[in-house]
């Protein structure tokens, strides 16, 4: 480990309705609020929370840099003094968008990690990143991957030479495509000797049933903590010396706007 310090980091898995930004932001504002009060350092979200995974949409639904939903994310990783992770689509001035991933730290700037390795079908829709994501978070060096980054083996190698601490992804996995996922996350964990967490969806979005399931894997590549199913809740993981703990809360009071359906 690079410190010491424990730090815990909040899979939020929650209601996500079709291309309503504002509604959405809403929820993940609560759960930003909530994770905090939990003592969350970072809350991280599933990709494409802010949209939902809808593809035919994001060209449309595509977020400059300096879009005032990430001014209010950022403006809540200030105000409760956490790291926020969350899934978007991003305006590519030279092409079709990014599937990225919004970092909104405590001290009011913002940052992108854009997904470097695309899902078969999404090339007719997005533009590849080329560049990792690792963030230092209280000295823990957190690597970001967003879905079929993990199936690549050479980027969760990349994190490991980078000396990541944790593995961190923020995905959309179906129930059928969860035992293969949940296995190469256990194995990325084992073979790199860290701890890899998941965030995963919980709606029906972009046509796809989701499993929920958002949860830890230790460096022996075992599940540590994992959300019931489709339970809209946030996962605690509490990583302190390379060893995961953690804990899930359930969350039953969300804004009334959400649906948990398209």
């Amino acid at each position: 480990m690079t410190n010491s310090k424990a730090i815990t980091i909040a899979l939020a898995q929650l209601p996500v309705t079709k291309a309503a930004v504002d509604d959405n932001l809403q929820t993940h504002l609560a759960y930003i609020e909530r994770a905090a009060a939990l003592g969350a350092n970072v809350v991280a979200f599933p990709e494409l929370s802010l949209t939902g995974y809808e593809l035919p949409l994001l060209s449309q639904l595509a977020m400059p840099r300096d879009d005032a939903t990430f001014a209010a994310l950022t403006a809540a990783a200030v105000a409760n003094n956490t790291v926020v992770i969350a899934g978007c689509p991003l305006h590519n001035p030279n092409g079709k968008p990014y599937i990225a991933a919004v970092i909104c730290f405590p001290n009011g700037e913002h940052t992108f990690y854009l997904k470097q390795h695309l899902h078969e079908g999404e090339e007719v829709y997005c533009a590849p990143g080329h560049e990792s994501g690792l963030i230092n978070v209280n000295g823990t060096r957190i690597a970001l991957a967003v879905c079929a980054d993990f199936t690549h083996p050479s980027h969760a190698a990349t994190a490991a030479k980078q000396q990541a601490d944790v593995y961190l992804a923020s995905a959309l996995i179906s129930p059928g495509g969860y035992a293969k996922d949940a296995e190469l996350l256990a194995a990325i964990a084992k073979r790199h000797q860290l701890p890899v967490l998941l965030a995963n969806h919980v709606s029906t979005t972009g046509g796809w049933q989701t499993c929920g399931n958002s949860g830890g894997w230790n460096a022996a590549g075992e599940l540590i903590v994992k959300a019931n199913g489709t339970e809209p809740s946030l996962v605690l993981c509490r990583i302190h010396h390379g060893v995961i703990s953690g804990y899930v809360e359930v969350m039953t009071h969300l804004p009334s706007k959400a649906s948990i359906t398209d």
